[in-house]
Parts: structure tokens; C-alpha cells; sequence
């Protein structure tokens, strides 16, 4: 079967039952595509098809033929082909939030605020919270896989992200009346 994963096509020979995650990690390497539940339910497995992300465990490699998949190994490539300098600003959020605690969802959230970011480029709290809903984190880091979308949303429009609770505000929010 030929593949197209992440800008290149790859001749693969692999049994007609396997996953795409299966010949993603197995095949070609593309070991940032995890392998967790296998059954659909945390998400760690999540790739781009046509820029949608989809369940890598739950889709049989052949019926992504003709399709463009996109792991996280591909995404900082992609960012750089549409004119971006560095990793793509999902992954820079992500970092500087403090959002990668293991590293096990860690790819799986990535393709997916990504591809929320790719459809909807200011997406309010419920849009974050619904597409990252497939994803599940077992270091119960989502305060900052949160933050880390919303700061790459506020970077995008030029603004600053949302004060988080523990921060003390910036002199620039003070009332100057009140000085809080």
C-alpha cells in the first residue's frame, strides 16, 4: 500500500488487519503516534487525516490510502512549508505552559488543538475542552494543556493570554485607581 505521511509517500507492506498506528510505529517509525488503549478510548494514538485528527488504533492502514497523514514528527515541517520558523506554535505552547508532564498524550493533544486551531482560530474554552475530549491525559495536566492553547490563540491574534489564577496581575492590568 502506498502512504502518504507527512509530505512523503511511503511504499508499505503490511497484512491487510493492521492499524494505521500499527504501520505508523511499526513500518516506518513514526514512534511519536502512541500506542495506549487500543481500543479507541484515550487518544494517544491521534493523527491528521486531511487535517482532521483521527484514531490511529481504530483505522485500518489500508483505508488511508490516498489520504495526507500527518504525525507529530511532520508537524513542525508543515509549520516551516507554510512559512513558520521552528516547531509549530501548538508545540511552543505546549512547552512553555508546561503542558508535556510525561509525554504520553502529549503528541495525540498536540494534533488535536492543532487541527481545532486549523478550523477555528479563536476558539473559546468549550471549543478547547470538545476537541481535546477524546484525549485523555494521566498526569491530569489539562490546566496547562489548556493555557498552552490559549496562549498560542492569543499569540496568533497578537494579544496576551488569559491572567492564570495564580499569577499575580501584570502592572499593566492594575486599576490605576485601585491598584488592583
Amino acid at each position: 500500500m502506498l502512504l502518504k505521511v507527512n509530505g512523503d509517500t511511503h511504499d508499505v507492506g503490511a497484512p491487510d488487519h493492521w492499524t494505521l498506528l500499527e504501520v505508523l510505529r511499526y513500518r516506518l517509525g513514526f514512534t511519536g503516534t502512541k500506542q495506549g488503549c487500543d481500543k479507541g478510548d484515550c487518544g494517544a494514538c491521534t493523527v491528521l487525516l486531511d487535517g482532521e485528527p483521527v484514531l490511529a488504533c481504530l483505522m485500518l492502514a489500508r483505508l488511508a490510502e490516498g489520504h495526507e497523514i500527518t504525525t507529530i514528527e511532520g508537524l513542525a515541517p508543515l509549520h516551516v512549508e507554510r512559512g513558520g520558523t521552528g516547531v509549530d506554535p501548538v508545540q511552543d505552547g505546549f512547552d512553555r505552559c508546561g503542558a508535556l508532564q510525561c509525554g504520553f498524550c502529549q503528541s495525540g493533544m498536540i494534533l488535536s488543538a492543532r487541527a481545532l486551531l486549523d478550523a477555528n482560530q479563536s476558539p473559546t474554552d468549550a471549543d478547547i475542552r470538545e476537541a481535546l475530549a477524546g484525549n485523555l491525559c494521566r498526569c491530569t495536566g489539562y490546566t496547562q494543556i489548556i493555557e498552552a492553547i490559549r496562549l498560542t490563540v492569543a499569540e496568533q491574534h497578537g494579544t496576551r493570554p488569559p491572567r492564570r489564577a495564580w499569577e499575580r496581575p501584570a502592572v499593566d492590568d492594575l486599576d490605576p485607581r485601585t491598584g488592583a
